[in-house]
């Protein structure tokens, strides 16, 4: 499990500067400090290349104002394949964002798990990976 700092909404990590898209100083801000928590070795082992993955993402808020979880999803997506938790973002097959307590501050939980999975990445319990097409 990776622990992040709350990170910015995706209508704040984008920026239109000389007709070009580039990430805003907020993303970039982001994405330094999620490669800084990762450099000393507590992020994940990075799956071989074109390995398929699951991501799931609890989000605990810092307040309780209303937001759409999937503008959390984008800056830190691309902050961990930055950070070289994985070779590129298109690698995840399954993402899943669950809404937790709010937090002081707030943070996300970050689990990876290599495709298929033998745990389901909500509950934990185990799963019968039988491939019906086999049977």
């Amino acid at each position: 499990m990776i622990t992040l700092p709350w990170p910015p909404s995706i209508n704040h990590y984008w920026r239109h500067f000389r007709d070009r898209t580039v990430v805003s100083q907020e993303g970039r801000t982001f994405r330094s400090r999620v490669c800084a928590l990762l450099a000393g070795g507590g992020g994940a082992r990075k799956p071989p290349a074109g390995g398929r993955i699951a991501l799931a993402m609890d989000a605990f808020p810092p307040d309780r104002r209303r937001r759409d979880l999937d503008n959390l999803q984008k800056p830190v997506l691309d902050a961990l394949e930055h950070a070289g938790v994985y070779e590129d973002d298109s690698q995840i097959d399954l993402l899943l964002t669950q809404r937790r307590d709010v937090v002081p501050g707030g943070r996300l939980t970050v689990r990876l798990a290599e495709l298929p999975l033998c745990r389901c990445p909500l509950c934990g319990a185990a799963l019968n990976n039988q491939n019906p097409e086999n049977n």
